[in-house]
């Protein structure tokens, strides 16, 4: 079994709300062309590739677009 506690990492304190760049941030991370958007790219087109290199190099990219603010 596993318990989940809904705990940030590293805690945070908004001082003062800001929706324009909040906006900007949520687009960057699930806009059409973010980086969500662009790691799903990558890591479906490496299953048509023909050889393990080139799904490595595949692979290797997707995952650093969903790590990469």
């Amino acid at each position: 079994m596993w318990t989940y506690n809904k705990t940030l990492q590293y805690p945070i304190k908004i001082r003062q709300q800001d929706p324009r760049l909040a906006k900007f941030i949520i687009s960057q991370y699930g806009g059409p062309d973010g980086e969500l958007g662009a790691s799903l790219r990558y890591l479906s087109q490496r299953f048509g590739m023909p050889d393990q290199n080139s799904k490595a190099i595949l692979n290797d990219i997707g995952t650093e677009e969903l790590r990469t603010p």
